[in-house]
């Protein structure tokens, strides 16, 4: 089944050329269905190279799927017309007083910062306090796994030596838990970040329970004991290029940056990189979608 976006949305053609099935708003209503209301918050900076990664996603299941995107008030996006925010993104005040199945808060380059000091944060608390009771279940992505993991749960982030970048091995702990179901005891994943979360703390939260980890980066896919959040700490839904790109751009700001790891064939950044964790991301969109979603939500909102 397709996902429900805007017929004007410039990700629209890019999907359809990739042969993923999008249906617009119109012939949508046609349908004699009930279909999952989906909401992105997305943080960020490019913002249509995120629509696209993640519509990808979700428009990979035999759900239908209606998205809605939404935006911070409390901050200016830079890398973004204002005009696609305008036709495309809601705002807060907007969405308040409906309910959705599911979220997705995506991460943002902003980790140096502590988490008040964000100019968005209060804005985001009381989002993530209004899904307590309005979304069924949230997914939230890098940065975003770690303001749940101090929002929800009290555990902080701590700074590393250097940047971890590249692509790394995960251990998947319970391989009967739902979230991970068909994944391989192995699999590859691309991190993208300058902090960490304690592995200890989140094994020792009574609320939580660690699914997969590396023995290189550390905690990667964690959940909550109610499954109201999942918090993934790297960027599974990167595309092949998205980790050189970043290389890039470190470089071209005179950062100190190093080539990110087990990435680029021998290492040669001449060579285009191969996505090696396509396969497991589809599994678990598609996981988080059926059973946490689809298979909790109410068919009507009270």
């Amino acid at each position: 089944m397709p996902i429900n976006i805007s017929k004007e949305l410039p990700a629209i053609e890019v999907l359809k050329e990739e042969k993923i099935f999008v249906m617009d708003e119109d012939r949508a209503r046609t349908q004699d269905i009930r279909p999952l209301n989906i909401i992105i918050l997305n943080l960020m900076p490019e913002k249509e190279k995120t629509e696209l990664q993640l519509l990808r996603l979700l428009g990979n299941t035999p759900l239908q799927v209606n998205i809605s995107f939404l935006r911070m008030t409390t901050h200016r996006s830079k890398n973004v017309d204002k005009s696609h925010l305008d036709t495309f993104y809601e705002k807060f005040a907007d969405i308040k007083d409906r309910r959705f199945d599911g979220m997705i808060i995506t991460g943002a380059p902003i980790e140096h910062l502590a988490f008040e000091e964000v100019n968005y944060w209060e804005e985001l608390a009381e989002i993530m306090e209004w899904t307590k009771e309005n979304v069924t279940s949230v997914l939230h992505i890098c940065w975003g796994a770690q303001a749940a993991l101090y929002y929800h749960y009290g555990i902080g982030k701590y700074e590393l030596p250097k940047k971890i970048s590249g692509i790394y091995n995960h251990r998947v702990a319970d391989p009967t838990v739902k979230l991970v179901r068909g994944f391989n005891d192995i699999f590859q994943a691309p991190h993208s970040r300058y902090t960490a979360v304690s592995v200890e703390e989140i094994k020792n939260h009574p609320d939580l329970e660690l699914l997969s980890a590396s023995d290189e980066v550390g905690a990667f896919i964690i959940m909550s004991q109610d499954a109201k959040h999942i918090m993934i700490t790297g960027h599974l839904e990167y595309d092949a290029t998205t980790l050189a790109e970043e290389y890039e751009r470190d470089l071209s700001k005179g950062l100190d940056a190093d080539i990110p790891e087990n990435y680029f064939p021998n290492d040669d950044i001449n060579e285009r990189p191969l996505n090696s964790w396509r396969s497991h991301t589809h599994l678990l969109f598609s996981n988080w979608l059926n059973y946490y979603v689809y298979q909790q939500t109410p068919f009507e909102w009270k």
